[in-house]
């Protein structure tokens, strides 16, 4: 049995992820999720994942921007002692963040397949879209848990590439739709 590759994330409607909390990427309409009713059960699929989460995965950028915030954040408390994994060709060992559990640089999707061989619950992919496109290219990804908000952005990163390749199929495992227009939209990839 492999490890489950799971990617977690806030949408636009249009499939923009970049910059849902400010404006660390430059995206001129970041913050978006910011600008949304807070409705607290639409967040209530980020503490379930808690439960389920036994590593975390990001890009080198998404690292830079979230381990020096969620190494020190209470919100993200339960992360710390977790193994932690990023995926960068350029990132040297001494560039990594101290006092945030253990952290391995992977350089290759044929790194992450292998650790998807190792035992272990579910890798969680934060934030990271061309990670993510680059890993549903190459058909690593295993489940998807989308928060999608009401909005069309236009422009900004896409989490799905549009390269030609074969039709992906997907099965809802749970959806919800709340007060605000958020929906949550968990889907397996069919294999």
């Amino acid at each position: 049995m492999t490890r489950e590759l799971v990617y977690t994330g806030f949408m636009s409607l249009d499939g923009v992820v970049d910059s849902p909390g400010g404006k660390v990427e430059g995206h001129r309409s970041g913050g978006w999720v910011m600008d949304t009713e807070f409705v607290p059960e639409a967040y209530s699929l980020k503490s379930e994942e808690l439960a389920d989460t036994s590593a975390l995965m990001f890009g080198r950028r998404s690292y830079e921007a979230f381990a020096p915030i969620w190494r020190d954040s209470v919100d993200h408390a339960a992360y710390k002692d977790l193994p932690k994994y990023v995926v960068s060709a350029s990132l040297a060992d001494d560039a990594l963040i101290d006092g945030w559990g253990p952290i391995t640089i992977l350089r290759s999707a044929d790194d992450i397949a292998e650790l998807k061989q190792t035992e272990g619950g579910a890798i969680y992919i934060h934030g990271s879209a061309e990670l993510a496109r680059c890993l549903s290219d190459a058909d690593l990804i295993d489940r998807y848990n989308l928060l999608v908000f009401p909005v069309l952005l236009g422009a900004g990163k896409s989490l799905f590439s549009r390269a030609d390749r074969d039709k992906q199929t997907l099965r809802v495992r749970d959806s919800a739709t709340y007060s605000n227009g958020v929906t949550k939209l968990v889907y397996d990839v069919v294999r």
